[in-house]
Order: structure tokens, then sequence, then C-alpha cells
């Protein structure tokens, strides 16, 4: 470890010297603190539909009694089946994101406490949050776009990031990359995924039209007119399984 980016109450981000085999120089790592000590509000709200994934990766059955009772009793083992399952939520959902073309860090790989991932950055400093960023005239409505075409892969995917604002997205060299997902929601599960998927374009709007963005295109940097799009495209029973036009959410660059 080289040095440390992040600090929370739910993990640490720190910059590490990476293998020769990563083909990168550095590498970031996640580490989770452990669940006794995390404090997610309502962690209920996010957990609701999800399925309990292991270390491996795979799904936990419900006919695996002994895992079940754990949890249902909140015993120490049962605390890191819930642990593990957060942090798998997140490996998980970063490898199925960056394979489909998303903003996201390439995933290297995990363990008991840890996430490896991208750093992005240099060696002088790592990328800022872009709500500590005053974006370029000539950036701001490309990066909102790109924003919400991010969104769009994640509901194509049939997830919403639970928590995206400003503060989960980095800036750097004119490029977003949209971080922290280990309170993902599923969108067909989870019963407040509408209320939880307004309150991230809430945020996103309010920040870009801090920044000066009235539309991007023919996309306005309204929170009601993209979630009424949304809402028809992903909420409709008869529109769930169509494709994603991403294209809608692309401008020139100026």
């Amino acid at each position: 470890m080289l040095a440390r980016l992040k600090g929370g109450k739910e993990a640490s981000v720190y910059r590490c010297e990476a293998h020769p085999a990563v083909g990168a120089r550095f590498m970031a790592a996640k580490v989770y603190r452990p669940r006794m000590f995390r404090n997610l509000r309502n962690d209920a709200m996010y957990r609701e539909g999800r399925s309990i994934i292991g270390e491996t990766g795979k799904e936990i059955k419900e006919n695996e009694h002994r895992v079940m009772r754990a949890l249902s009793k909140k015993t120490g083992f049962g605390d890191q089946v819930a642990h593990t399952s957060w942090l798998m939520h997140e490996m998980t959902t970063l490898k199925t994101l960056y394979d489909a073309g998303a903003s996201v860090p390439k995933p290297y790989g995990s363990s008991l406490n840890v996430i490896g991932m991208d750093y992005i950055g240099d060696e002088y400093m790592a990328a800022p949050p872009l709500n500590s960023v005053t974006l370029e005239s000539s950036e701001r409505d490309m990066l909102f776009a790109q924003t919400l075409r991010n969104i769009e892969i994640m509901l194509q995917h049939g997830v919403i990031h639970g928590d995206l604002s400003a503060f989960n997205i980095l800036y750097w060299e004119g490029r977003i990359t949209l971080i922290d997902f280990p309170q993902v929601v599923s969108l067909h599960r989870n019963s407040r995924a509408i209320s939880i998927l307004e309150r991230d374009v809430e945020r996103i709007c309010e920040y870009f039209a801090g920044q000066g963005v009235t539309s991007a295109g023919n996309i306005p940097c309204d929170p009601a007119a993209i979630m009424s799009r949304l809402r028809k495209r992903y909420f409709s029973r008869q529109r769930l399984n169509t494709e994603a036009d991403y294209s809608r959410f692309q401008v020139e660059d100026e």
C-alpha cells in the first residue's frame, strides 16, 4: 500500500503498487470494515430483493438451511456471510457493468474484505470526485449525457446504483468513472426501486444544473422528465426486456 485515498464508515480505499500481471503501475484496493463496525443507514432497504452471494460469487440458495439459520439468528457466522454478500454484490456488479461498457473501474479480484480494481489517477494524485470539480463549458453537457448513459446501462442489467451522486463519480482527464456499488438495488425485485432511482437522478441533475447544464441534446436536465423516460422504458411490464438505446444519451463534443 502506497497511500490511503479515501476513508469512510464502510471502507477505506488505498493506492497500491500493482503486480506486473495486472498490466498497470498502480491499482486501488477497497478494504471493507468488519460488518460489526459498518454503519450503512437503512441497509434493509437496499437488501430487499437481493440474493445472498458467497465468496465464490455464487448465489446461496434458500435450501442451504445452515446458512439461512445463521443469517436469521444473526450469529457471528451469519454476520460474516452477510458481510461477504455485501462485498460480492459490489464485485459482481463491477464486473457485469465493466463488461457491458459502463464507466466503472475494472475489477481485478476480491478476498474476504478487499476488492482490487483499477486505480484512477496518477502517481501524484487520485482522481477527485465530481463534486469537487468545476467543469469546462465544453465538457459539461457531454459528461451529463455520459452519466445518464451509465444509469441506462445499469437499468438494462437490472440494477440501480442506490447512492449515485457527484460524490461517487470520479473525474479524470475529461472522463467520469462511477464508483461505490455495495448498496446496488435490484430493479425488478425491490419495491422501492423507483424512489431510489428517482433520488439518484435528482442528485445527478442537481450537480449538473449547478454546473450550468440545462440539457444535453434533447435530454433536459430535469429529474421529472428523465424519470418519465426511464419509467416508460424500464418499469412498464411490456418493455422490461427491450434493449436500451444508448445513443439517446450521447452528444457531440463541442
